[in-house]
């Protein structure tokens, strides 16, 4: 399948999506297997969690998408599912569910010397994110923030 057919593909398929209230998060077709494999990879566009129903039932309006655009000449396996548990926390709801959880802060180098910062998620309010390091609550403004991880807990 050529590029231009892949785009033209997933621009149909995200119609089909949003009619749903779902995003593609990632199309991949893998030419090298027999039959090829059209792996789409969804989420919700409310950030709930994906369902195994969910997938089921964006699976035929999907299957027909591909048959009506004569887009793909051969046989194809379909695999629907979603893009599973993410180790980056970015939601209110991630930061409630993981509280005292470990965390890897990425701290931007413009505004700290240090750039991570490991320990437990304490707390996250609008100006600022807190962790407890070794018994001590560190309040780490957003602004030095870029990127807040699950990890594993180092000493």
């Amino acid at each position: 399948m050529d590029k231009q057919s892949k785009k033209n593909l997933e621009i149909l398929l995200r119609k089909v999506a949003k009619n749903f209230n779902l995003e593609i998060c990632s199309l991949n077709i893998l030419t090298n297997q027999n039959p090829i494999t059209i792996k789409i990879t969804i989420r919700k566009t409310n950030e709930e969690d994906i369902t195994l129903e969910d997938c089921s039932r964006f699976n035929n309006p999907v299957s027909a998408v591909i048959e009506n655009s004569n887009l793909l000449k051969c046989s194809y396996v379909l695999e629907i599912s979603s893009q599973g548990v993410s180790d980056e926390l970015t939601s209110e709801r991630d930061f409630k569910t993981f509280k005292g959880f470990p965390v890897n802060v990425e701290l931007n180098q413009k505004n700290s010397k240090i750039k991570f910062l490991n320990g437990l998620l304490y707390e996250k309010s609008k100006d600022f994110l807190a962790i407890n390091i070794k018994g001590k609550i560190k309040k780490i403004p957003f602004n030095e923030v870029l990127k807040i991880s699950l990890c594993t807990l180092k000493d």
